[in-house]
């Protein structure tokens, strides 16, 4: 008795907490087109496989950005990393083995967030300013060293593994999204590396004075983020079966959304790997439900910045409070 009066006790706590505001809108949103479009295969098991397949990308860079929200930091490079990163994994592929093409790629995204981490440490400027330099930076790169062409993958085991083929029946790129989840979520909740991360985004000067190695920190979660993002490039290039420059574009709003909304908190000290997930989906979901509504990409633009609005303003509030 004792033991069911805890858990319902815990469970009161949680559903009122700003963490289980995205169970509440996802069920909403779910609901809410599960009734407009009850004539369409909204509901299939085969439609939602396909909003994760979509989506893979987008949530293996929600995740990243995560770790980098937590400790106080916006990276905005990140979709200029996913162009770079796809594009110098393709030429590789053309040259050289699966093997070393895939680490070229990542080690593109590794060295950026490097780059940010310590560009943002030594200068002591903000996140915001100096990855909206590397971003053009990163994005020129791209253009120069693709010469503004698409780069083909015809490798079908490198296309099978990253984004196009099944594995087990079950599709590669669903199998990314629970890997890379559940990675983050142990890294997040269960060793001390996720404790420091919110440590030092809640309070630097504690997270210091407590023996934390601040910067050093920091500087992982900018590359965890840049290196998520240089992931979500190899996805994309084995889904779309090559790379182009304008891959990752289009996709920094969508991600910030997804995390912010999936209440991870856009000045530090609180993270939310699920809610990430959940969210990064909430918006596959939404642009799917707005896709066979009929509705423009123009329309669903607008969609996603209101829930950005809805998000920010959450979040700020919040801070006011507390």
């Amino acid at each position: 008795m004792i033991t069911l009066t805890t858990n319902i006790n815990s469970v009161k706590k949680f559903a009122v907490k700003r963490e289980a505001f995205i169970y509440y809108i996802f069920l909403a949103v779910l609901v809410f087109f599960a009734i407009l479009l009850h004539d369409t295969a909204f509901l299939s098991l085969d439609n939602f496989m396909n909003i994760v397949r979509q989506t893979a990308p987008i949530t293996i860079m929600a995740v990243g950005l995560t770790f980098a929200l937590a400790v106080g930091h916006i990276d905005l490079s990140i979709g200029s990393v996913v162009a770079l990163s796809a594009l110098v994994g393709a030429m590789l592929l053309q040259t050289t083995g699966i093997p070393i093409a895939v680490a070229g790629a990542l080690l593109t995204g590794v060295a950026v967030g490097l780059i940010n981490g310590v560009l943002i440490e030594r200068l002591q400027v903000s996140s915001l300013l100096i990855t909206l330099g590397t971003m053009g930076v990163v994005t020129g790169i791209a253009r120069q060293i693709s010469g503004l062409e698409s780069v083909p993958i015809i490798n079908s085991d490198f296309t099978a593994f990253f984004g196009a083929g099944d594995i087990f029946g079950i599709p590669s790129l669903f199998i990314w999204t629970i890997g890379i989840a559940a990675i983050a979520y142990i890294a997040m909740k269960k060793l001390a590396f996720g404790r420091h991360l919110l440590a030092v985004g809640g309070s630097p000067k504690a997270a210091l004075a407590m023996g934390i190695k601040v910067t050093r920190i920091r500087l992982y979660a900018l590359v965890i983020s840049s290196a998520a993002a240089a992931l979500a490039g190899l996805l994309y290039a084995g889904r779309l079966h090559g790379a182009r420059y304008t891959l990752g574009e289009a996709d920094l709003l969508t991600v910030i959304a997804a995390v912010a909304i999936g209440g991870t908190s856009l000045f530090g000290g609180r993270a939310c790997i699920i809610g990430a997930i959940l969210g990064s989906w909430l918006m596959g979901m939404i642009n799917n439900g707005l896709i066979l509504s009929g509705f423009s990409t123009n329309e669903q633009m607008i969609a996603r910045g209101v829930i950005l609005i809805i998000a920010v303003a959450i979040g700020v509030k919040e801070l006011k409070n507390g």
